[in-house]
């Protein structure tokens, strides 16, 4: 089972007990172990799947260890947190353009805002550029944390639905960096770009310099389209 299926599976299995009222609000989820174990998936999956649901604001998770540990469910999902949670299972099926020019709006405008910030909070964003750096990354983990980064620029923003929706195309975000990487011939060369290329937007976001900040994530998401879907446009 590939990565992204096994966290479908979670997300799945725990969105249709929450539907047909098998969780309620105040249940705790079990640990990750007895999911991975319940549910054929490995645990890094089941991480994701949870993560998906505190960003979609279903549940709110716990560090430690004890009866209190895990995640407990905090919502069930509404009409909106349903559509949510399909965009995030839908969206590797989506046309790669579309999913750029969503991204091309949503991240120049939260590039933008956070800008327009005395104090905007990017110790997320930038743990993750420095985890970028690290030279053993294989091509698929870099573009793994690359999403990761962009999602957590939306997160900082603190717009709940632009960062529900990133989450949400996160796997077809994922999906389409892999996809290209066959059309890159230089991956050292075009990984250091990358990197480069998200230091400068923080670095706009950090000068409070909103037009540097759009233009420059702008630029970023449109140029590796570019180099690797030439045949799609």
């Amino acid at each position: 089972m590939s990565e992204t299926r096994a966290w479908r599976t979670v997300l799945e299995h725990i969105e249709s007990q929450l539907i047909e009222g098998r969780l309620r609000p105040g249940d705790r989820l079990p640990g990750e172990r007895a999911l991975s174990a319940d549910l054929g998936v490995g645990r890094s999956s089941v991480r994701e799947a949870l993560r998906v649901l505190e960003v979609l604001g279903l549940i709110r998770t716990q560090a430690g260890s004890g009866p209190n540990a895990g995640a407990i469910i905090i919502a069930t999902p509404s009409g909106g947190m349903s559509t949510l949670m399909r965009l995030q299972v839908a969206a590797s099926g989506f046309p790669v353009a579309d999913i750029v020019r969503t991204r091309l709006l949503l991240e120049s405008t939260v590039a933008g805002e956070l800008a327009e910030r005395s104090t905007p909070d990017l110790a997320a964003a930038e743990r993750l550029l420095d985890a970028m750096d690290s030279p053993g990354l294989t091509p698929a983990e870099f573009l793994a944390l690359d999403a990761e980064f962009h999602l957590a620029l939306a997160e900082a923003s603190g717009n709940q639905v632009i960062t529900a929706t990133m989450a949400g195309l996160r796997s077809g975000i994922e999906g389409y960096a892999l996809e290209g990487l066959a059309r890159i011939d230089d991956w050292p060369t075009t990984s250091a770009r990358l990197r480069g290329e998200h230091r400068a937007v923080v670095a706009a976001i950090r000068a409070g310099d909103a037009d540097a900040a759009r233009t420059r994530i702008h630029d970023h998401i449109s140029g590796y389209y570019a180099e690797t879907f030439v045949d799609h446009h």
